[in-house]
């Protein structure tokens, strides 16, 4: 019995993907109408995070901020109050390193442990099974879970202990915007030098300048997405979380 608490544009995906390898899945978001479809595909859709951590053997987590993940972890229906001996707790979001070691010095209270596993990887790798996930905790609870991680990734490093993945993944974080801003910068320059921009991309994307990062985004430039899968607030709260 697994469980889900966060399902936005990523949570959902990853969801779906664990409801298709067979896995039974209690789920909660805060806004109900988002998790619908699951709800079709067979979710059992819980009232708060404490149920959905009371119904599962392993529970995974995954929002926005560190604020969020308070929120679905703390109080009266958050995910430690329905955490019993031998759970396993799994967050995945991308938050604070320190907030991440006191929350799993909460659960080893509780009698159960904690992973971290915040991923590398957009929409098309949660649909695909094909994330890298950075893990940090222990290596015992690792392979408990290892062939449940499997489902949803192609790569999964084990980094050291709480927080250190974390740590790792803002640090990964952190090259991205110099990347980006460097790669609009050039296609800029090429653009009010006549070149065309779809020309100077297929230039620069073939140069030894590019990156995995630059060739994921640079269709964007051509034609935008029907919805925003990372904003630049995000990008700002890694760049802070780095600071």
């Amino acid at each position: 019995n697994l469980g889900f608490v966060g399902l936005g544009l990523m949570g959902s995906r990853i969801a779906k993907r664990l409801l298709d390898a067979g896995h039974q899945v209690s789920g909660y978001n805060r806004t109900r109408a988002k998790a619908e479809p699951l709800i079709q595909a067979g979710m059992v859709w819980k009232q708060s995070p404490k149920e959905v951590a009371q119904a599962a053997d392993i529970v995974f987590s995954m929002v926005t901020d560190t604020a969020a993940l308070s929120s679905i972890t703390e109080g009266d229906d958050g995910i430690l109050a329905g955490l019993s001996p031998r759970k396993i707790y799994i967050d995945m979001s991308t938050v604070s390193p320190k907030a991440i070691r006191r929350l799993a010095e909460r659960v080893a209270a509780a009698g159960a442990h904690m992973l971290e596993t915040p991923v590398s990887g957009s929409l098309p790798a949660a649909e695909s099974g094909t994330l890298v996930l950075y893990v940090g905790g222990d290596a015992e609870t690792l392979e408990q879970v290892r062939p449940v991680l499997e489902q949803i990734s192609q790569k999964i490093i084990h980094v050291g202990g709480n927080g250190q993945a974390i740590a790792m993944k803002v640090a990964i974080n952190l090259n991205l915007p110099i990347q980006l801003l460097s790669l609009f910068e050039a296609v800029l320059l090429a653009e009010r030098s006549g070149v065309p921009r779809a020309e100077a991309l297929d230039a620069l994307l073939s140069s030894v300048g590019a990156s995995p990062a630059m060739k994921y985004r640079a269709p964007f430039m051509l034609k935008m997405p029907d919805e925003v899968w990372f904003s630049t607030e995000m990008m700002k709260k890694d760049i802070q979380l780095a600071l």
